[in-house]
């Protein structure tokens, strides 16, 4: 494979790039549900970008303390300042991250291409593998994603820049620089260009990467403390708030699992190369420069909870570093094999050389096909219905309790306790929301998901459960009225508990009771049991 200067960007590889361009807008329009919901996650970043851009601040309540429960920092300021352009929050979020996804498209296939001077056919292949990838699901569900892999994909190539083309105080600028936006953007974000960082200094060595190493530290620590300090004055805490409650210091092997698996299974068609790579000394050092950021990244995860980790969102920032570095691995490896180049062919051998690549160039699009991460189907939800329902009493001052913080605060608009405690930094950092607690608010109506009803006994020990227990004893101790049990099984249900003594009470129990309610994950019309005897009543 010829990895000479010669194959640098000439005027096929702008034709290629324009074929890339209408290929991923073709599939878009076959596949892609621009009417889909927001999944519940999305869901809550999302009304804290519709506060920020209204003036109220990052605030899970309007005329509440600051809080920071959007972990995607930087994505939701960027997702506030694009409504403030007069978008709504929905087109704002789906623009920022279509856009993230057609410029990360182009990135890799310029570094494979433009800085490795590999053939434009491999370009062309990783380019497509991340065209029809996870980003599309992430998208379609209102995950700021996107966004995240496109800076963690320029820091990299950044990084490559260092390592190839030597360094200058530019490069080593902007590459501190964009380091610090991808940290951001998420948190997990400081964990990922240090390794890349670290990547850069194994390649070149302390010593030359010195220039580097003391861009990225002083930009961390004067830009990055400002920032922290700010953040920490702001919020009254130095962390986002998820972490208290889905972090602490505790030990997730189940994440692990699933961030290793995760990993294997974008990475399937890739792995023989990586393999192949450790059989002489020059692979083997590239391989292990793509390597310390990709395998770093999914061991974070031991570290962190794995809840609402959607199509891979969690580790599908590490795909673009992938599909940048598998293909130098081949040229190098074809190198020390001596395989002639097909180009450089003629005759029988040519054609079926080029035949064998073109199958195999199938065959990889084909596994990605396969997985359907385009093809996605967001079912029609319950939750959605009951809050645009409610969003007719937004200006009356009323306060929903729940466990699902997506769609319900989103298009409610009501005052919402989150009572798992992503949004709540008094519940999450006591640990569990109490009785006392929701005196405070006496919320109008609360509702959980559980997994009992009126015909099946609670047997749920877990933290959620003990959290539902709460919620239902405190419902019934205080003599809210059940307007609905609804479910596909009496052993999956949403419990929707309404007060009765403000002036809506009645109204809004009635049309609870009587929607038709789909469930999300089958967009089956589900039953209500409510209406059956009480076996789970304190």
């Amino acid at each position: 494979m010829d990895l000479s200067a010669s194959n640098r960007f000439d005027r096929k590889d702008y034709i290629f790039l324009a074929g890339l361009f209408v290929f991923t807008v073709l599939y878009l329009a076959k596949f892609f549900n621009f009417s889909a919901y927001p999944f519940e996650d999305a869901a809550i970043l999302m009304r804290y970008a519709e506060h920020l851009a209204s003036g109220h601040g990052i605030v899970w309540n309007i005329g509440e303390a600051p809080i920071d429960g959007a972990t995607d920092f930087l994505f939701m300021a960027v997702t506030a300042g694009v409504i403030k352009l007069g978008l709504s929050v929905e087109s704002a979020v789906r623009l920022i991250c279509l856009l993230s996804h057609f410029l990360t498209i182009f990135f890799v296939y310029y570094a494979v291409r433009g800085i490795y001077g590999c053939n434009r056919w491999l370009a062309l292949l990783s380019s497509m593998y991340l065209a029809i990838g996870p980003a599309l699901g992430h998208i379609q569900a209102y995950f700021g994603t996107p966004f995240f892999a496109l800076f963690a994909c320029l820091t990299w190539i950044l990084a490559i820049k260092l390592v190839r083309g030597g360094s200058s105080h530019l490069r080593a600028l902007l590459f501190g620089l964009t380091a610090l936006i991808t940290a951001l953007i998420r948190p997990e974000g400081v964990f990922l260009t240090g390794l890349i960082l670290i990547t850069v200094i194994y390649m070149k060595g302390f010593r030359e990467a010195r220039k580097e190493i003391l861009y990225f530290i002083i930009i961390f620590a004067v830009l990055g403390g400002f920032y922290f300090w700010w953040r920490w004055n702001y919020f009254g805490y130095p962390l986002p708030n998820p972490f208290y409650k889905k972090g602490g210091g505790h030990v997730y092997i189940g994440s692990l699992r699933e961030s290793i698996l995760n990993i294997v299974r974008v990475a399937v068609p890739f792995i023989l190369v990586y393999v192949a790579a450790f059989r002489s000394r020059e692979t083997t050092r590239l391989a292990v420069f793509s390597m310390i950021p990709i395998a770093g990244f999914v061991f974070i995860w031991l570290l962190l909870s794995n809840e609402m980790n959607f199509f891979m969102r969690f580790q599908y920032p590490v795909l673009p570093i992938l599909l940048i570095s598998w293909p130098p691995l081949l040229g190098g490896l074809m190198n020390d094999w001596q395989l002639p180049d097909p180009a450089r062919l003629g005759g029988k051998n040519k054609i079926i050389i080029t035949l064998v690549l073109a199958l195999v160039f199938i065959g990889v699009l084909g596994y990605q096909y396969t997985k359907g991460y385009g093809r996605l189907v967001i079912m029609r939800d319950g939750r959605y219905d009951i809050a645009r329902m409610l969003s007719e009493y937004k200006d009356k001052d009323y306060t929903i309790a729940t466990t699902e913080a997506g769609l319900l605060p989103l298009y409610s608009r009501w005052r919402a306790i989150d009572s798992w405690g992503l949004n709540d930094s008094w519940i999450a950092h006591h640990g569990e929301i109490t009785s006392g607690y929701l005196d405070t608010y006496k919320p109008e109506v609360i509702m959980f998901h559980a997994y009992h009803s009126p015909l099946a006994a609670a047997t749920d020990d877990s933290r959620w459960g003990s959290m539902v227990g709460v919620l239902e004893s405190y419902a019934y101790q205080r003599g809210y009225k059940l307007a609905a049990v609804f479910g596909r099984s009496p052993y999956d249900t949403h419990y929707y508990f309404i007060r009765p003594d403000f002036r809506d009470s009645d109204e809004i129990s009635n049309r609870i009771h009587f929607t038709d309610y789909y469930w999300y994950e089958s967009g089956e019309k589900c039953l209500n049991f409510a209406g059956f005897s009480v076996t789970n009543q304190p």
